[in-house]
């Protein structure tokens, strides 16, 4: 038997699990830590805590499965996107606090590329739209700090996405580099060539000597030390988090499509080897890149759809633990007596991309109470994803079964209203956990134990399957109440 290990880090834990080679989970180990919000619209994370969880989930992952680490082939990492660190080369140290994805500190410089007509050039260079979302502004907020000037003019700054950070550090920082995925995520980086910008480059004043090599999502990326695991281990995959599912969930060929939910929720459709650009705020990306064949994508991006859940639980105080939303929506079957939430707690994302944005809760009555904003809670994700799928229609991808993953898809109760109000029949496969799994499959095929993405999607097998039940005259009212709420939030000032 031959086994291969999984990192998966994530927005609000770190995670690992280790898979044997037919694609089992036989150890696995997870370290949820919080988010730092200092200033409205701002998320950060401690670089050190994205570390230290990293590294006691692996080791928690490979204590608990039946084989010590010298007895691992290799090594997958697959992480949160976008989220942007910077760190002394000499040193090894941050410069500063991890940007997250969701941050919105760069609203307003996104509003001058807007002004400086930029929204064409980064599109067709990039595929993706002018956010404060992606790596760029982020990057170049944190070179005006003054302790990261001293360091760039110095040529000891390095910058790099989490799958990079952590790379670095594994390798005792031999190796500085990141995988098309993870680079096409940082909109500085040209999708068509398959190389960094110059342009875009020279518009946000980012030198090159920060930027980490790009490499295939299957390739060498050093071997970890001995001092964190016990053993030496290679390092042979990458991917970012949601392609990695895109990949775990066998979505390999053109027209499949997957839904993760997760912190946010991100649908992914692959496009094949041709790139299909967007007119509806879609994202076009890498989906995956192996032995230098590049697989194009669509997707689209939902901020907030875990993390809502966990605001009702740590904020509000409504719930002990996400299961209950379920158990709490079924109880009232579904309705919520016309109250609506639109959870915009850090803006917009696909198809509006408003930054500005904030939440609502609309529809609120003395009758009103802790069911119906659960409920409403529940339902707003799977109205932001009817939304995402309305927006890939009109593009001319019109799916007809759909992958569904993610921690959130345990939740029978919200899996059926998903394909209610989407019109879709949804798929659970029998490992949920398809981020990490897809970062296996890159490292078993690194390793030589799974020959090609093929062979590694016939390991896909599903647990359940879900499709549309509820009366479209009940259908059609709900929707028009999220629209309607939508509109509300849109309208707000900021």
């Amino acid at each position: 038997m031959k086994y291969v290990l999984a990192i998966d880090q994530g927005t609000s834990s770190s995670r690992a699990i280790v898979f044997d080679d037919a694609g089992n989970p036989v150890g696995e180990g997870s370290c949820p830590f919080d988010q730092i919000f200092p200033h409205d619209g701002w998320v950060e994370q401690d670089p050190e805590v994205i570390w230290s969880t990293t590294l006691k989930a692996a080791r928690d992952a490979i204590a608990s499965s039946p084989v010590e680490a010298a007895g691992i082939d290799a090594i997958g990492i697959t992480n949160q996107r976008e989220t942007t660190l910077l760190w002394d080369a000499e040193s090894g140290q941050p410069v500063h606090s991890a940007i997250v994805w969701q941050d919105r500190r760069t609203a307003e410089r996104c509003v001058q590329m807007q002004s400086d007509g930029m929204a064409t050039t980064i599109s067709q260079i990039t595929g993706l739209v002018i956010d404060p979302y992606f790596s760029s502004t982020k990057v170049e907020w944190l070179l005006r700090q003054p302790d990261t000037q001293r360091l760039a003019r110095a040529g000891r700054l390095r910058f790099g996405t989490v799958d990079s950070f952590l790379v670095w550090r594994l390798t005792g920082g031999r190796t500085h580099a990141t995988d098309a995925t993870n680079a096409a995520r940082t909109q500085l980086f040209d999708i068509t060539r398959q190389d960094w910008s110059d342009i875009l480059l020279d518009y946000f004043e980012i030198p090159a000597s920060l930027l980490p090599e790009v490499k295939d999502c299957v390739a060498d990326y050093g071997r970890s030390e001995a001092q964190w695991f016990g053993a030496e281990i290679p390092i042979v995959g990458i991917a970012g988090d949601q392609h990695a599912a895109l990949i775990g969930q066998g979505c390999i060929s053109s027209g499949m499509v997957k839904s993760t939910y997760g912190t946010g929720c991100f649908v992914m459709a692959n496009t094949g080897t041709k790139r299909v650009d967007s007119t509806t705020g879609l994202l076009t990306t890498v989906g995956y890149r192996i032995n230098g064949r590049t697989t194009f994508a669509m997707e689209g991006s939902i901020f907030s759809a875990g993390v809502a859940v966990k605001w009702l639980r740590d904020k509000l105080g409504f719930i002990e633990n996400a299961a209950e939303t379920g158990e709490i929506a079924k109880n009232a079957e579904g309705n919520t007596n016309g109250v609506y939430v639109v959870p915009a707690f850090t803006g917009l994302g696909a198809p509006h991309w408003r930054s500005d944005a904030r939440g609502v809760i609309s529809g609120l009555t003395l009758d009103s109470g802790v069911d119906e904003i659960v409920t409403a809670t529940l339902s707003s994700i799977a109205f932001q994803t009817m939304d995402l799928f309305n927006a890939f229609r009109s593009e001319g991808v019109e799916p007809r079964r759909v992958r569904i993953d993610g921690g959130m898809v345990q939740n029978d109760w919200f899996c059926q209203f998903l394909s209610d109000v989407t019109e879709l029949v949804l798929e659970r496969p029998k490992v949920t956990e398809t981020t990490a799994l897809g970062a296996g499959f890159l490292a078993a095929i690194g390793a030589g134990l799974i020959n090609g993405l093929e062979n590694a999607s016939n390991h896909w097998a599903i647990e359940r399957r879900f499709s549309p039940v509820m009366e479209e005259e009940v259908r059609s009212e709900r929707v028009a109440g999220w629209k309607r709420a939508v509109s509300q939030a849109l309208a707000l000032d900021p």
